[in-house]
Formats: C-alpha cells, sequence, structure tokens
C-alpha cells in the first residue's frame, strides 16, 4: 500500500491509501523519504486559482483551450521535489548506463506519495553528488527555476539586478545571481525574509510594504536604476514596480506564476516609456539563446552540485519538516502564515 497527498477541493487536504501499483518495463521504484512543498504553482490548485482548473492546455499549438478543465478535484500527488530511495528496478534495465541501483538515493519528480513508479529516462544520472545530505535532494526543482531565471537576466559581472520575492525561490536566485558577479537588491514585504536574502548574498534589501522601490533603487545606482530586475513573486504589482526599477533599455525577467487579470500591471507607463525588455522564464525549457548547451536537466544536475560544493546553502532554507500524515496542516500553514515559513518539506 501506498500514501498520496490530494487535493479534493479548493483547501481541501486529505491522505489517501491505496494499492501500489505493478512495476511495468523501463521503469524504477523509489521509496520518498523528503517531498517539498511548492508555495507557488502548488498553491494555486489548493486555492482553485490554477489555470488548468477551467481551461486546458493543448501542447499541439500551445494555446489554452477554454471548452473544458484540464484537471479536476481530487488533485493526487502533485509535488515536484522529491528525495527516496530506490527500492526495485525492472529486470530488462540491468546494465543501463548511468542507472541508480537498489538502495541509492535519488532525487526527481514523483509527486507527494510514499514511493514514486518513475520511467527511467527520469532517473538517470539522479543519484544524490556523494556527500550531499539527502534533504537537500528536495530542492533540485526550485534550485533549477531560479538558475533559469537568473540565466535568462544574462547578467554581466558588476551590474545592478533587483530580485522580487524572497520565499524560497527568490533567496536562491539572490545568492546565484549574486554568485554570477551581480550587486543584488533584494525586495519583499516581509522583514525576516529581507534578513535572510542579506545572508544569502543581497547587498542591499528593500521592504516593499514602504512604497518607492524604484526610487531607492536609483538612489544606490547612480541614477540609473536596475540594470535587470527578476520578479519571482508571481504578484503583478511586483511585476509592475520591477518594470519602473530598471534602467531605460533594461530588462525584467518574469518568472512568477501569476495568477487571473493583470490587476495593478500598467504597460502604457515606465514599461513603454523606457523600452524595457519583458522575458519569461518558465522551467519548461532554458533560454533559446542557450537551448544549444543548456538543458533543465543540466540545470538541476548544477544546481546540486554548487550545494554539495558549498556554495549554495539550502539547510537553512527548510523551515519545516512535517510528516506527510499531517500534510493537511502544512498546506494550512503556508496559505495562512506565510511569514513563518520557507520551504516546507513533507517527510514520509
Amino acid at each position: 500500500m501506498e500514501r498520496i497527498v490530494q487535493f479534493t477541493g479548493p483547501r481541501q487536504v486529505e491522505v489517501a491509501t491505496v494499492a501500489s501499483e505493478p512495476l511495468p518495463p523501463g521503469h524504477l521504484r523509489v521509496r520518498t523519504r523528503y517531498s517539498g512543498i511548492s508555495a507557488g504553482t502548488e498553491l494555486t490548485a489548493y486555492r482553485g486559482t490554477n489555470p488548468y482548473l477551467t481551461r486546458t492546455w493543448d501542447p499541439q499549438v500551445r494555446l489554452f483551450r477554454d471548452d473544458v478543465a484540464g484537471i479536476t478535484y481530487p488533485v493526487a500527488g502533485w509535488g515536484y521535489s522529491e528525495v527516496g530511495e530506490v527500492t526495485e528496478v525492472s529486470p530488462e534495465l540491468d546494465g543501463t548506463p548511468g542507472l541508480p541501483g537498489p538502495g541509492d538515493l535519488v532525487w526527481g519528480i514523483w509527486g507527494h506519495r510514499s514511493e514514486g513508479v518513475v520511467p527511467v529516462e527520469r532517473m538517470i544520472g539522479h543519484r544524490l553528488p556523494a556527500g550531499l545530505e539527502p534533504l537537500a535532494g528536495a530542492f533540485a526543482r526550485v534550485g533549477a527555476i531560479a538558475y533559469n531565471a537568473v540565466l535568462a537576466g544574462d547578467i554581466h559581472l558588476g551590474e545592478d539586478v533587483a530580485v522580487f520575492g524572497q520565499g524560497v525561490i527568490g533567496l536562491l536566485t539572490t545568492r546565484l545571481a549574486q554568485l554570477n558577479g551581480a550587486v543584488v537588491t533584494a525586495v519583499d514585504a516581509l522583514d525576516a525574509r529581507l534578513d535572510a536574502a542579506r545572508r544569502f548574498g543581497a547587498r542591499h534589501t528593500l521592504n516593499a510594504r514602504a512604497g518607492g522601490v524604484a526610487e531607492a533603487v536609483r538612489q544606490t545606482t547612480d541614477g540609473r536604476g536596475a540594470d535587470l530586475a527578476i520578479e519571482i513573486s508571481g504578484a503583478y504589482p511586483a511585476l509592475h514596480e520591477a518594470l519602473r526599477t530598471v534602467t531605460a533599455g533594461g530588462r525584467v525577467v518574469a518568472s512568477g506564476f501569476y495568477q487571473g487579470d493583470g490587476t495593478g500591471l500598467r504597460l502604457g507607463d515606465e514599461f513603454h516609456h523606457n523600452r524595457v525588455q519583458l522575458i519569461c522564464s518558465q522551467i519548461g525549457g532554458v533560454p533559446p539563446h542557450l537551448a544549444h548547451r543548456w538543458t533543465v536537466e543540466r540545470l538541476q544536475q548544477t544546481f546540486l552540485r554548487l550545494v554539495a560544493a558549498g556554495q549554495v546553502d539550502t539547510a537553512s532554507l527548510v523551515s519545516h519538516l512535517v510528516p506527510a500524515d499531517d500534510a493537511a496542516d502544512a498546506y494550512t500553514l503556508i496559505d495562512e502564515r506565510p511569514a513563518e515559513t520557507l520551504q516546507v518539506v513533507l517527510e514520509f
């Protein structure tokens, strides 16, 4: 038997027990140790705002269709930040280069469930790096999202970069931008997260609730504004302020998952008059100009190597380690008391 965390309706969570499925050819079975909860994408399904609940994504034409919902409740096994131990490998895979074997600790995506049955192509090269704490493997995907945004920003040594949103992905973005040579200004509405941003390499911090972010950034950049802003909170007012913050001809990377209409976003203002470049970063692919060298897989693997080498700290980002059976409490905490959380991890 296995346990699966599922949403049965908006803000309704249960842990269901189902029979374990047989292992099909070409697959591995993994017993989950840890599964990180996404406070962005995942909460859109928890709250009922995810576009897939009302529309369907057509991958052929790459458009949303309004005729039918792409997902319906119960939404089972969401989650994309898992770590576990391989317990079974389909026999015909024996000898596959790079294949993890029974007893190996691996990272990957199989959702909030006590065991995953995962295709072999998604497990090649997914052993945890030597010396890496298993819990760190739960950051492979969120780290890749941050890394992708930094690559899309095309940062150059000494440039001024503003990072809007200092949740888990925002803090990782701040650190990676600083490692890339940026002078980082971190922006958030929570002082505790701004304190964390300073530990993660931010030179300057600004509380968005105080207002005047664009003006404050100009004061620290000789009146120019930031060369680049990365918006990772998914809030339209933050995206608008990011567009205000960059210099004429500057770039804004939108990496948040924005919901509904763009209330608070005025594209006739600074965006128009300063000829700002607006770039989307989404983990379904890497920046087009790097696609000949980079892949999402490389993003994840490189990020974990940085963690293993001590260049990125993920341990301090884990604010709560929650038994999987208490998943409902974990989601309530993230939804209602975000100031108390960073990365909430389910422990199986």
